[in-house]
């Protein structure tokens, strides 16, 4: 029998959602076709979740600890511990509008308490357990938090911070309240009032690869619903096991082991470890039969180190997102399971924007094409359409997972929203089939005796050496050609620093490289990283332009002219 969903605002979410799922392999009808749900009060997890979840035991949600002790969730079971949870956070003073501050693992409480706090009106902040007492005084101030909720384990962090806070410990800690007392309450629950649409939901914070973290803001419709363009690009279904390899408290966790697959019907597949091991995914991956599996570029290039083709897979989707995803990786993966990992494009004021869908041929390199409800336009300098430039979006047809704004902070919103268009500060490549390549971020491109490099395609090249594991590729102070490429090189597993292992990759730059785009100096070095992983490439251009400054080189670091007479290119290539 069809569900019968409480409002009109919930019917028209389903009838987008079995729009897409119907044409999940028809890119051009879906993105010619598709429309985004207009709704004026809609609460995901009152009008769509509980009603999805009513008498619906298959598995929502299965979290494995590393020691094999295993806990699976029914989505009927989610929906009454949120209920229960939300009159337990109810008790303890969270009204609408209130911020949380979520710090938790990922354990059965982080998505309890999700939905817990929607179906309050609660506006959430999701914060990573990496974070430092002094990440959250900023995070707490400039989110105006009211109420925290924490593991045990982290409660330290908290400690001088205004006892006016609501503290709730997942576990035990002196003079916190308990969330295991949530059990005690009614699993029925009852909202104060509609939810607008428009009301805050989310706060998040970028991770801050050039400069101080945003302050993100999402409402009811903008992820809950935004996230229907995520549903299309990931090609989800109903009884899918659904693997997503991400940290909580950053806007690909609630992407991809939220939103997405639960609008999807999929049970939601976590496996939990101490400290990240390929062997141990890949044989996850065949334990649990994995379907379909997300992870970021760092996650796959780890376990294209190992024999892939001994793991007999059950995956029909892989997906990668968070970072550019080079194509030695992608071949290698088609080679030894004979799929595709499809790569995707969005940030944290967005929901998916741009991706290989599922059924629609992938070009190398390439991260897809615009995804439905999104117009994608790409401008240049002078801020005209052009074949190469800035990933914007026409915002004569806003869509819906665009956030409202930066909270508390007009002049970035004006930055980001202007001259009738969305600026994401990325820049990409569009071919003549619209599929889009990406570039750099604009803070990241530079120039060199006026050719305009992408360190990404020079990185892509350099991860294809079987010696390199990660790289990271920025511009040197050079006297001739303003700046040359340097590459920080992290080497893979049985290979040390080394002239020997520096004139070999330098060879290799040289074979695959176009002279102006090639290597002209490196350095082995390990890359600094935000908390949630990518490369702040910002650190490393500052880092370069000290070192250069000062006359001197690294102990680790390598010129291309010491091995061998390159002067002479380097001049020819200059003057071309």
């Amino acid at each position: 029998m069809p569900l019968s969903f409480p409002n009109e605002s919930a019917s028209a979410f389903l009838r987008a959602r079995d729009f897409l799922a119907q044409h999940r392999t028809d890119y051009t009808t879906a993105v010619k076709e598709f429309r985004w749900p207009e709704l004026a009060h809609f609460n995901w997890a009152l009008d769509y979740f509980d009603t999805y979840a009513d008498g619906n035991e298959s598995a929502a949600l299965e979290i494995v600890e590393e020691d094999g002790r295993q806990c699976i969730m029914s989505f009927a079971a989610v929906s009454a511990r949120s209920n229960q949870v939300a009159n337990f956070l109810r008790e303890c003073g969270v009204r609408r509008g209130d911020c949380i501050l979520l710090m938790l693992g990922n354990e059965i409480a982080l998505w309890e308490t999700l939905l817990a706090a929607m179906k309050l009106g609660a506006v959430i902040t999701p914060a990573t357990p990496l974070l430092t007492p002094g990440d959250l005084e900023d995070r707490i101030a400039r989110g105006n938090v009211r109420h925290i909720v924490a593991s045990a384990g982290q409660a330290g962090k908290f400690t001088g911070f205004p006892e006016s806070l609501t503290r709730i410990a997942v576990g035990d800690v002196t003079g916190w309240k308990r969330y295991e007392e949530s059990h005690e309450l009614d699993s029925t629950f009852v909202p104060d009032g509609e939810t607008q649409a428009a009301d805050p939901l989310l706060l998040y914070f970028t991770s801050g690869t050039t400069s101080k973290p945003k302050l993100v803001r999402h409402n009811h419709q903008s992820y809950p619903v935004g996230h229907l363009s995520t549903f299309f690009w990931l090609g989800l279904r109903e009884g899918d096991r659904h693997w997503n390899i991400s940290s909580p408290g950053w806007a690909k966790h609630a992407w991809s082991s939220f939103f997405a697959p639960w609008i999807a019907g999929a049970t939601v597949i976590v496996y939990n470890y101490s400290r990240f091991e390929a062997k141990a995914v890949l044989d996850g991956l065949l334990k649990h039969r994995i379907t379909t599996l997300c992870a970021p570029p760092t996650v796959w290039r780890m376990l294209v180190q190992e024999p892939l083709g001994r793991y007999r897979v059950s995956l029909r989707e892989a997906l990668s997102a968070g970072e550019p995803l080079n194509p030695e990786i992608i071949e290698r993966v088609q080679s030894a399971w004979g799929i595709t990992i499809r790569d995707g494009y969005g940030q944290t004021e967005t929901t998916a924007i741009v991706g290989n869908t599922p059924g629609q041929p992938v070009k190398p390199g390439s991260m897809g094409r615009p995804l439905v409800g999104y117009d994608v336009v790409l401008l240049d300098v002078d801020g005209r359409p052009a074949d190469d430039g800035e990933i914007c979006l026409d915002l004569n047809y806003r869509p819906v997972g665009l956030t409202p704004g930066y909270a508390g902070d007009h002049e970035k919103s004006s930055a980001a929203i202007r001259d009738g268009f969305y600026h994401t500060g990325d820049i990409a490549h569009r071919d003549a089939d619209g599929y889009l390549t990406f570039v750099g971020r604009t803070d990241d491109v530079f120039k060199s005796a006026d050719y305009r490099l992408s360190p990404f395609e020079l990185e892509s090249v350099l991860i294809e050496y079987p010696a390199i594991a990660e790289a990271a590729v920025v511009p040197s102070p050079h006297p001739i050609r303003h700046t040359v490429p340097k590459a920080f090189v992290v080497l893979a597993a049985g290979y040390l620093p080394s002239p020997e292992v520096a004139r070999d990759i330098f060879s290799h730059s040289r074979k695959t490289l176009a002279p102006y785009k090639r290597i002209r100096r490196l350095e082995f070095a390990e890359l600094p990283k935000t908390i949630s992983g990518k490369i702040r490439r910002i650190e490393l251009r500052t880092r370069e332009q000290q070192l250069r400054a000062s006359g001197s080189r690294s102990p680790l670091e390598f010129f291309e002219e010491d091995f061998g007479p390159a002067q002479d290119q380097l001049l020819c290539s200059a003057a071309q």
